[in-house]
């Protein structure tokens, strides 16, 4: 279950990226946003899985 959600997670960062990609060439602030908003979700779901990890030994 830890890969796959690591890659969930990895999946929503990217998408993130795109959209805020997206958003910055359509000149849409609220796209741009809400990329750097999925990203930011992406990055602190994985730093959650990190931390899981280094309990588990």
């Amino acid at each position: 279950m830890g890969l796959d959600d690591k890659i969930s997670n990895k999946g929503e960062e990217l998408k993130g990226s795109a959209k805020e990609h997206v958003g910055k060439a359509a000149d849409d602030p609220e796209l741009e946003a809400e990329g750097h908003t999925d990203q930011a979700k992406g990055s602190l779901k994985q730093a959650g899985e990190k931390i899981k990890d280094v309990f588990k030994g």
